[in-house]
């Protein structure tokens, strides 16, 4: 191989790499390996049943919000000022 081949191809290949390296600060930057949820919860849940007992708890999760601020809202509602 010729030297001129070889100096392309190093430079190429550098190049290639500091996009690489570039767009890899750019995800971690922006956010986009944050959800950390994701991975333990197919680790959790790797099999049908208990991945349709996470979702029933997860709805009871929000009906329980739902309620209790249905209760704020009505305890709000209710406050009377002390005389």
């Amino acid at each position: 191989m010729s030297e001129s081949i070889i100096i392309l191809m190093i430079g190429v290949s550098t190049l290639l790499g500091a996009l690489g390296l570039i767009g890899l600060i750019w995800a971690v930057k922006t956010g986009q390996f944050d959800d950390a949820s994701k991975f333990t919860d197919a680790t959790r849940f790797d099999n049908e049943e208990d991945l349709q007992e996470a979702v029933k708890m997860q709805k009871k999760r929000e009906e329980r919000k739902k309620k209790l601020e249905e209760e704020r809202i009505k305890k709000e509602n209710n406050y009377r000022p002390p005389d």
